[in-house]
């Protein structure tokens, strides 16, 4: 009570935003596979996807075609989302994620529909994922990872061993 108010001028002045606010969905487009569980699970209808099959030669001699799905748009609808997150939650590939972005406001509601390539923009500003505990037991992939280029490096360092010696 003593000490005196400070206004921030907010157009002037940014606020300092806390670390992982949810702000606005970022789309890390590569990531996607179209499943499309993100619009089927949300309560409000507002993710609206558009793919097409595209097929890909076999991979070797008498092998069969694949096909996947090829994103052709993503849109967000913000004037009917209610930012619950349900979408980042079961995205099974990692493909949205929270944006701390809070500056999208438009005159026109209809305006509001944002496609894809204003969520990948929105995806740059996504902050990194806070360090894991230190007493958190190491994930496998990370220790699957680290043993196999433990692995390659040991055997580099076998062959130029051998290189050593076979040139003296």
């Amino acid at each position: 009570m003593t000490k005196k108010t400070v206004t921030a001028q907010y157009p002037e002045a940014q606020p300092e935003l806390p670390p992982r606010t949810r702000g606005v969905i970022g789309l890390f487009e590569e990531n996607c596979t179209v499943c499309m569980l993100c619009a089927r699970e949300c309560p409000d209808w507002c993710i609206y996807i558009d793919s097409h099959k595209e097929t890909a030669p076999a991979a070797a001699p008498g092998g069969r075609e694949r096909s996947r799905n090829v994103l052709d748009r993503f849109a967000i609808d913000f004037s009917l989302c209610m930012y619950c997150g349900i979408c980042i939650e079961v995205c099974p590939f990692d493909a949205l994620f929270w944006s701390p972005e809070f500056e999208y406001a438009e005159a026109d509601i209809r305006e509001l529909t944002h496609e894809r390539d204003k969520l990948r923009e929105w995806m740059w500003t996504v902050p990194p994922p806070p360090a894991l505990d230190p007493g958190a037991e190491e994930p496998k992939e990370i220790g699957a990872a680290r043993k196999a280029v433990e692995k390659l490096e040991a055997a580099q360092r076998k062959e130029r061993e051998q290189e050593q010696e076979g040139g003296e």
